[in-house]
C-alpha cells in the first residue's frame, strides 16, 4: 500500500501510478486474500483508498456495518449478494454498488467459486 505520511496537517496527494495483479502483497485471511492498491488523497483532498479482495463461497467479510465514508464494490468475478439498508440484490460480474455515508450494509458471496472484487472507498470517518 502506498504510504502518505508527512507532517501533522500537511496534505499529500497521490502520485499516479500503475498497480500490476501479480506485485501486489497478499494479506492471507483463512482462505480469503486481500490485495492493497492505494490510499491517499486526490488533488481535491479526498481520500480514497481501493484494495481487491478474494472470497471464499459462502464467506463474507465482516459482519453488515456502517461508518462515514462513502464505499463501492465493483464485481470482476462471482455471484455476491450486497445488501444496503436491508435491502439485497445479487451481483455478478460487471455489475457495482454504490454504499452512501453512514447506510447500513454488508456482503457475501453467495456463488459455488471464489468471489473477486474491488472496493473503492471515499473519504474518511473523521470530522
Amino acid at each position: 500500500m502506498m504510504a502518505m505520511s508527512r507532517a501533522a496537517g500537511e496534505r499529500v496527494t497521490m502520485p499516479s501510478t500503475i498497480f500490476r495483479f501479480d506485485d501486489l502483497p497478499v494479506h492471507q485471511s483463512g482462505q480469503n486474500r486481500t490485495r492493497a492498491m492505494l490510499q491517499g488523497a486526490t488533488h481535491t483532498g479526498c481520500n480514497i483508498e481501493m484494495h481487491q479482495t478474494e472470497l471464499s463461497p459462502g464467506d463474507a467479510p465482516h459482519p453488515p456495518h456502517h461508518h462515514a465514508h462513502e464505499e463501492m464494490i465493483l464485481i470482476r468475478e462471482g455471484t455476491m449478494e450486497v445488501t444496503i439498508s436491508g435491502k439485497s440484490a445479487v451481483l455478478g460480474p460487471g455489475s457495482a454498488a454504490y454504499v452512501a455515508s453512514n447506510e447500513e450494509h454488508g456482503w457475501r458471496n453467495v456463488g459455488t467459486t471464489r468471489a473477486h472484487y474491488f472496493i473503492l472507498a471515499l473519504g474518511t470517518d473523521q470530522a
